[in-house]
């Protein structure tokens, strides 16, 4: 049980801060409650401050908004947040879609479907241009143009609001995962997960690979989301200061020769690391 538990306990962890960011909005649009109103679009907490998707706010420039100073603050202060922890924390401890992409890929390596069904092949780097089609279209359109079509909000809205069309755009999301392309939507189209991305790429929290330690197990790359950052495990002592790592944890829950862990990047030493 104790050995089970230290295999997955950032995987326990994500999943009590999303669960519990979920319950202070649905507390506070079922019940009252003051902890976080709204969604995570826009959401006031404690009747004191707003927080904001800085996401959601440039499209809403992009699309002629005139943002509110408390918008504006909220924006940055999620922002700054990000940069300093890992701009894709976000993907891994707050997206409630990540539940439904995550279980997808765990349930392709179940069925043995990670090199068998993927029938197209799409760079990752797509969804930088579907960001600045985003904006592009925010700007045609005069309106926050992924907002309107984001199945993150989509499943958000229908977890604390009750389900409309979101129990369908979380279910194609996860048949889409499941049997056409592995990591399909986190990993090559969502802008969001982009625009963090980067956002996060001079972060002062990282994960460090031992090469010393390293048997090339190569747990690590079965489970990782964002498999190209691990380009140098198994080569040498480093940093794997991609933007584009989630910073969620699984590969050092999955690494059984302790040679990855969470650590602060030394910023004077950061070349020497590299």
């Amino acid at each position: 049980m104790i050995n089970i538990i230290g295999r997955n306990r950032f995987l326990i962890i994500r999943r009590s801060v999303q669960l519990l960011i979920i319950l202070a909005f649905v507390a506070s649009s079922r019940w009252g409650w003051s902890v976080l109103k709204g969604n995570l679009s826009s959401a006031k907490v404690l009747d004191s401050f707003y927080l904001a998707d800085p996401f959601a706010v440039l499209q809403m420039f992009f699309s002629g908004f005139v943002a509110s100073s408390d918008l504006i603050i909220g924006a940055l202060i999620v922002l700054l947040f990000y940069a300093l922890v890992g701009g894709r924390a976000f993907c891994s401890w707050v997206c409630p879609l990540n539940v439904v992409t995550e279980t997808a890929a765990w349930l392709r390596r179940k069925l043995g479907l990670d090199t068998t069904t993927d029938n197209i092949r799409i760079k990752r780097n797509i969804r930088y241009y579907v960001l600045i089609l985003s904006l592009l279209l925010s700007f045609v359109l005069a309106y926050a143009a992924f907002e309107v079509v984001s199945p993150i909000g989509m499943l958000q809205r229908g977890l604390i609001f009750g389900f409309g069309m979101g129990w369908a755009v979380a279910l194609s999301v996860f048949l889409f995962d499941l049997v056409v392309l592995k990591n399909g939507w986190c990993g090559h189209f969502c802008p969001l997960g982009a625009f963090y991305s980067l956002a996060g790429k001079l972060a002062l929290v990282e994960i460090k690979h031992n090469v010393d330690n390293c048997t090339d197990c190569m747990n690590c790359f079965r489970v990782c989301p964002e498999p190209q950052i691990l380009k140098n495990v198994t080569k040498k002592t480093s940093l794997i200061d991609s933007g584009e790592c989630t910073n969620c944890g699984r590969c050092i829950d999955l690494c059984e020769d302790d040679a990855l862990k969470f650590v602060l990047k030394n910023l004077k030493n950061n070349k020497n690391e590299n």
